[in-house]
């Protein structure tokens, strides 16, 4: 940051998004909020009493105020999405009024699974700041419909050994998926959130067989509602990263949809 303030570069990507006011204030720069194909979830264990229960995990979504994990967890630099899907991918649908925020209805869902509170759940984080920091916030947001959530943070090691993989000893995680696309991994029922649906198993074999565009990308929008509707995992955010740079610069790229910046198309006017 200190080097763009000086005029030593002209570009910085993925600044750090609390360096942002600073450079949004100044008329000598652009902010650019760079979309990206990382998916911020609530993983959930689908193998473990009571999260088994499409209602249990219903709740959990419907206590999560995306826009509050957003604040929290990244500064704001995101935006809310209802599965496991990225804004401005082939086939995106917005899917984030399937479980919408609603503490009423949480509570309603849990009485209806026949869940007596406080239910405890064991929340596994991983090293990142949106988790760590996220995770704080949604174990206060599930507080408020009874559900007691203890917090273990791990190294990667231990996540990738532990929760990933091992005996997915885990019932809720945060993680951001960054595959661009990676709807496969619901196909998977020993993946580690442990989703196990022929339906979408089905699903998925006719988007890979359909060649044609517009079917193929409707079919996409039935796999999105899919896994909304059973409530997989709590799918929180498309990950935003901040671009600064000077203001003649042009051909920034708007959204990633690979780690890396073209230099190829940039200019200075």
């Amino acid at each position: 940051q200190a080097m763009l303030m000086a005029g030593d570069i002209d570009i910085f990507p993925r600044a750090g998004t609390r360096s942002v006011p600073q450079f949004k204030s100044s008329p000598r720069f652009q902010v650019i909020e760079v979309g990206t194909r990382s998916k911020v979830i609530l993983a959930i264990n689908n193998r473990r009493k009571p999260l088994d229960d499409v209602r249990v995990r219903r709740a959990i979504l419907a206590a999560v105020d995306r826009n509050a994990v957003i604040q929290g967890a990244a500064d704001g630099f995101g935006k809310p999405i209802g599965s496991h899907y990225p804004i401005g991918a082939p086939g995106y649908v917005d899917t984030t009024a399937v479980n919408p925020f609603d503490v009423a209805k949480a509570k309603q869902l849990l009485a209806e699974a026949g869940v007596k509170t406080p239910l405890e759940l064991r929340m596994t984080l991983p090293p990142p700041s949106y988790a760590r920091q996220g995770g704080e916030v949604i174990a206060a947001q599930l507080a408020a419909i009874g559900i007691n959530v203890k917090i273990q943070n791990v190294e990667w090691a231990q996540w990738l050994s532990g929760t990933f993989g091992g005996g997915h000893d885990f019932d809720l995680s945060i993680v951001a998926h960054v595959e661009p696309f990676d709807l496969v991994k619901y196909t998977e029922p020993d993946y580690y959130w442990g989703y196990d649906s022929k339906k979408f198993r089905d699903l998925y074999v006719s988007i890979q067989n359909e060649a044609n565009e517009k079917k193929r990308n409707a079919l996409l929008g039935d796999a999105q509602k899919m896994l909304a509707a059973d409530a997989v995992n709590g799918f929180l955010f498309q990950a935003v990263f901040p671009t600064v740079a000077r203001k003649e610069v042009k051909g920034l790229w708007p959204s990633m949809p690979i780690v890396a910046n073209d230099l190829a198309a940039i200019s200075w006017s």
